[in-house]
């Protein structure tokens, strides 16, 4: 894997950022903020599978006689509001839903509880089956911090269909000219199907996820090994320009407020022909629940350009704040969500199209749930084990991560960036205007890190 050399090391999160994010406002779900005696507050993403497990806790509650609270956030405040109490230590939280972005550093800083213990001591829990790639990005000095409850890569969704019907064939392993060229084709504003929807939402885990796999497969790099910023480096200006053109003209309308929930809203409502995003995005498209679509999609690989592969690698999974009071409480909620049997139990309450992929190895021997799955359970599972530097981009890079840049400062220049990067489709200012800006926002953060080598 390509690496951090030279001067990589962990950095705690900047104060001024700290400070920041103090203020962002939250909004609870279930429940209030703070834990006593009997009761755990979990702070967890509103995505489709965490809305599950709080639908399912209830049994949880019975078993253990314990009171659940779950503060549910859109993703961009979650994170904010996560890395606030965490990194300050405010106890609002006795589990936290993180990625494998933050986990390594808040490990480092000493902001997690080290989970190696009870996974010793708890061998039915049985560590080793979850995918080694999703668990090394888990782990820090050998030892998880987090557990994860869904694992993912990127992939192309197309409508099957729509393809049958303009004489079209998905390559096995498609370019991007190539679903460029598809998207003209199959975009119709008469039937209001878009040729294709990528997000352009702002935040830093939202439009930059799938636009960085793009630079990468591009050739770009956000910087290079001497930490110099390459925002402005022809490779990434070619990215950006074809990001930028090819939403604007071939996607989504309002795209730069769309992330990935209003993505998947029109992908499964059947007004969009191709959608690249998370692989997680299958299990909302097969679901006869919500979507208008099951059984007409196809699933092809991140597509790619000058790369091998070009899918991410992310993992939303639970973690043990150090703050937290009661650890053993709240280990056994995170192992009951996090385990074999609660994979079982979404399966048969809610469906096999609902339960977490891409996070436990046993989980595709489940005959129901390959079944199921058939469409996109290979694909997601060969994503996961293409993701990862040497086959996704095309020169060494400094720090860690392929859909983001593992350092803390990632927070705030990924979030500038992706402004930036949504006025631009928007229409607000060119691509060169966004970049510049972008490029200088780059250059702070790089000089930072060269003049601490």
């Amino acid at each position: 894997m390509r690496r951090a050399q030279g001067g990589r090391r962990r950095r705690r999160l900047p104060l001024l950022l700290v400070a920041a994010l103090l203020a962002v406002p939250g909004c609870a779900g279930a429940g209030a903020l703070g834990a006593d005696g009997g009761a755990l507050t979990i702070a967890i993403v509103a995505n489709p599978q965490m809305n599950d497990a709080i639908a399912l806790s209830d049994r949880f509650e019975r078993e253990h006689g314990v009171e659940l609270n779950f503060v549910s956030l859109p993703e961009n405040q979650a994170r904010a509001k996560i890395t606030a109490s965490t990194a300050t230590q405010g106890g609002e939280f006795d589990l936290v839903m993180i990625s494998n972005y933050e986990t390594p550093q808040w490990a480092a800083n000493g902001w997690l509880t080290d989970l190696g213990p009870y996974l010793e001591a708890n061998p039915d829990y049985d560590a080793d089956d979850f995918i080694p790639s999703i668990r090394d990005a888990l782990s820090y000095e050998d030892s998880m911090y987090a557990v994860p409850f869904y694992g993912e890569s990127s992939f192309l969704a197309y409508r099957e269909d729509l393809f049958e019907q303009a004489g079209l064939t998905m390559p096995e392993n498609p370019t991007w000219e190539q679903i460029a060229e598809f998207a003209a084709v199959l975009d119709d504003d008469e039937a209001g199907v878009a040729g294709i929807c990528l997000r352009g939402k702002p935040g830093w885990g939202e439009s930059l996820a799938p636009f960085t796999t793009v630079v990468n497969t591009f050739g770009g790099q956000w910087f290079d090994q001497d930490w110099n910023a390459r925002l402005t480096s022809p490779e990434f200006r070619e990215a950006a320009e074809f990001y930028v053109n090819l939403v604007r003209e071939h996607g989504q309308v309002g795209a730069s407020n769309a992330g990935f929930t209003e993505c998947g809203t029109r992908y499964t409502q059947g007004e969009a022909a191709m959608w690249y995003d998370a692989t997680v995005m299958a299990g909302t498209n097969e679901d006869p629940a919500s979507s208008k679509v099951v059984g007409k999609s196809g699933y092809a690989p991140a597509p790619v350009m000058d790369t091998e592969a070009s899918g991410w690698l992310y993992t939303w999974s639970l973690a043990i704040p150090a703050s937290t009071e009661d650890k053993d409480l709240a280990w056994e909620f995170l192992s009951w969500m996090t385990d074999k049997d609660y994979v079982r139990l979404v399966g048969e309450e809610l469906g096999w199209n609902r339960v977490p992929p891409g996070c436990r190895r046993s989980t595709y021997d489940i005959p129901e749930y390959r079944e199921a799955a058939s469409a996109y359970a290979q694909p997601t599972l060969d994503g996961i084990s293409h993701a990862n530097q040497d086959e996704t981009m095309t020169e060494p890079v400094p720090y860690e991560g392929i859909q983001f840049v593992g350092i803390p400062e990632f927070q705030d220049l990924g979030t500038r960036v992706s402004q930036q990067l949504s006025a631009a489709i928007a229409g607000q200012q060119s691509v060169d205007e966004a970049l510049r800006q972008s490029q200088e926002y780059a250059e702070t953060v790089g000089e930072s890190y060269r003049e601490t080598r």
